[in-house]
């Protein structure tokens, strides 16, 4: 016995509140299209005909075109800065780290309490007294 499956083709409308926000997640640099088409299973090319029509940026007779590229490169830049901000973030830690040590030794080796509180009024320990 054999089967005749047919295929349903699946039709979807979308409101217009939707396309203008996924245009705006576009425009605003938070998603590419390609990024966007495997978010929210839409077509790239369902996508651009949103852009085009509903872009704040679109010019008449002027296509949009989003280089691959330029995502990749814009990728491994965002990368490149993480990994300078944690070793500078390493950095301040070890410093710290340094001066609380160095804070400590003061501390119990000269007897001198460097994170004394400052708030007080000071004593006029410098001034003879005057004794009767």
């Amino acid at each position: 016995m054999e089967v005749n499956l047919k295929r349903i083709r699946k039709h979807r409308k979308y409101s217009e509140e939707f396309k203008k926000s996924i245009v705006a997640r576009f425009e605003k640099g938070e998603f590419s299209v390609l990024q966007l088409e495997k978010l929210y299973g839409i077509s790239n090319i369902t996508i651009y005909s949103w852009i085009y029509k509903y872009s704040n940026f679109n010019e008449k007779d002027c296509r949009i075109v989003e280089m691959k590229d330029s995502n990749e490169s814009k990728l491994k830049e965002l990368t490149n800065k993480v990994k300078q901000l944690e070793q500078m973030v390493g950095q301040k830690q070890i410093a710290i780290e340094y001066l609380e040590k160095m804070i400590e030794l003061a501390k119990t080796e000269l007897n001198i309490d460097l994170k004394k509180n400052y708030s007080l009024r000071q004593s006029n320990g410098s001034n003879r007294i005057n004794k009767k």
